[in-house]
């Protein structure tokens, strides 16, 4: 009897085994992502979870402080940048995995205003007088020293001629979110943001285009980190599947690969 009770007690003891969280725990993966991607990257990550089953934790903001973040230790398992060079920043840091590199998606950056606003299509070229256009209110775009948007938008406007006039007036945000709520909010009365941000938020409209050869190439690199689980490799590759593209591209991003099944 004594030997039958242990049986039993022990196949209780695996079956419980079995489905304990231990066991059983689901897998997930964190992503560290640059804040203009969080619309589409949400539904690319809602597809891939109803796919796989994989959840995935994203932890949005600026690439500058993203990359600093991985840097000191985070658990991250993949980093999307929203330029070259602090992708490139995170691996001289020996934080990115950099075979994993790849450079992604494309983007272009505009001249918002509040959807109210009285200003509408403006052209933007040499002579471009964004300091009159803004007269005695803000300018938003991201901090100009670390946040890609503000780099693209500063290089930009030199290429223009319209820095120095208009630097006075900028309002730096910490991200291009926070930069595109300060224009929908009529905080500022203009902006600088990716195409991206600008469709995805109503209470803004895009009342200019800044030239592709005004600033450097926008590209978005992908990688996977130093740290990383390795079922991030398959989540890579479905950033880079068909399915992925139709996502990004339907929100307003250049998918600068060839994409797979």
């Amino acid at each position: 009897m004594y030997r039958l009770a242990g049986i039993f007690s022990a196949f209780v003891f695996l079956l419980g085994a079995a489905h304990s969280p231990t066991v059983a725990q689901d897998k997930t993966l964190t992503v560290f992502a640059a804040a203009s991607m969080k619309n589409a990257l949400d539904d690319i990550d809602a597809a891939y979870t109803a796919k796989t089953g994989v959840k995935i934790t994203v932890s949005y903001a600026a690439s500058s402080a993203l990359a600093k973040q991985i840097e000191q230790g985070a658990p991250a398992d993949v980093f999307i940048s929203a330029d070259t060079d602090w992708m490139d920043y995170a691996i001289g840091k020996k934080s990115i995995n950099e075979p994993t590199r790849v450079n992604l998606l494309g983007n272009s950056i505009v001249l918002i205003a509040p959807k109210d606003s009285g200003i509408d299509h403006v052209s933007i070229g040499g002579g471009f007088d964004l300091a009159g256009l803004a007269r005695d209110r803000r300018i938003a775009t991201g901090d100009v020293k670390s946040v890609p948007v503000g780099k693209y938008a500063k290089a930009a406007l030199e290429k223009l001629g319209a820095w120095q006039a208009a630097e006075p007036k900028f309002a730096m945000a910490d991200s291009v979110r926070a930069a595109l709520t300060l224009v929908a909010r009529n905080e500022a009365a203009l902006g600088i943001v990716y195409s991206t941000d600008a469709k995805v938020e109503p209470g803004v409209k895009i009342v200019g285009t800044f030239p592709p050869d005004s600033h450097p190439a926008i590209i978005y690199p992908v990688a996977a980190t130093t740290t990383a689980k390795p079922e991030t490799s398959d989540y890579l590759a479905f950033l880079r599947s068909t399915a992925a593209k139709t996502i990004l591209e339907k929100y307003g991003f250049k998918f600068l690969v060839s994409p797979t099944t």
